[in-house]
């Protein structure tokens, strides 16, 4: 019998909540006012005092934070923040060399934006962080592993293999990907949801790209039978065909 499907439909009458760290009150002000109508609880800090504050007061979902920040550095900020939080991290700053990107990026962000800001763009990258993150408490809550055909993925330790124990090499974006299908067990996902789950940062994710990810996951989960594990849902996206257990 399969367990209950995790709830990746995210509740719409849930705020996120959102902390921006940005000592530019202009800046500050665009974004706030951006988010806050595209359904986030907001909050504001101008410094890394005023951050810590507010985490420990409320937490936060989500962080914006500059890098440069008049009484502390924003790559600090960002440990000391995972260290005591699951927030997601999202660098927004105009200090743009290859080394603030990766020096970002293997720090503690999910992603590294650079100003001026693109706000859609900056729409999508988050709720991108969000859903994975959605994603990755899901599956805490409801065990590591699943059991999916003649399969099984281990979600923590992020692997892939025959229940004869044999492992199955996948990229990152295709785990991902087949982590949400095998999650919504059977329930079909959309494309443009799926661009989302694989576009942790890249910036050149599309319909195309997810397409091209499905194709080769059906090429490794190829079963001998005529039926793929994988199937396509006219007008919607894909669903996986077997049931799953944990």
């Amino acid at each position: 019998m399969s367990a209950p499907a995790p709830s990746f439909n995210r509740d719409s009458q849930r705020r996120d909540r959102l902390l921006i760290v940005e000592d530019d009150p202009v800046t500050r002000a665009m974004l706030a006012g951006y988010f806050t109508d595209h359904n986030f609880d907001v909050a504001e800090a101008a410094n890394c005092a005023e951050c810590r504050q507010k985490i420990r007061k409320n937490g936060a979902e989500l962080v914006f934070i500059d890098v440069q920040l008049p009484d502390g550095d924003g790559f600090e900020l960002a440990r000391e923040i995972q260290s005591v939080s699951q927030a997601g991290i999202i660098f927004v700053t105009r200090r743009d060399t290859e080394v603030d990107r990766i020096l970002g990026l293997e720090v503690a962000g999910d992603h590294y934006v650079t100003k001026p800001i693109n706000l859609r763009d900056l729409l999508a990258r988050a709720r991108s962080v969000l859903r994975r993150r959605a994603i990755e408490r899901d599956a805490a809550i409801a065990g590591t592993t699943i059991v999916f055909g003649r399969w099984i993925i281990d979600l923590v330790r992020r692997e892939l293999a025959t229940l004869g124990g044999e492992l199955v090499h996948l990229t990152r974006a295709e785990f991902d990907l087949l982590a949400a299908l095998v999650g919504a067990d059977g329930r079909p996902l959309s494309r443009e949801y799926l661009i989302e789950v694989v576009s942790n940062r890249q910036t050149d994710v599309d319909i195309r790209t997810v397409d091209a990810l499905v194709a080769r996951l059906r090429r490794k989960l190829a079963s001998g039978s005529n039926q793929p594990l994988i199937t396509t849902v006219t007008g919607i996206g894909y669903k996986l065909t077997t049931e799953s257990k944990r």
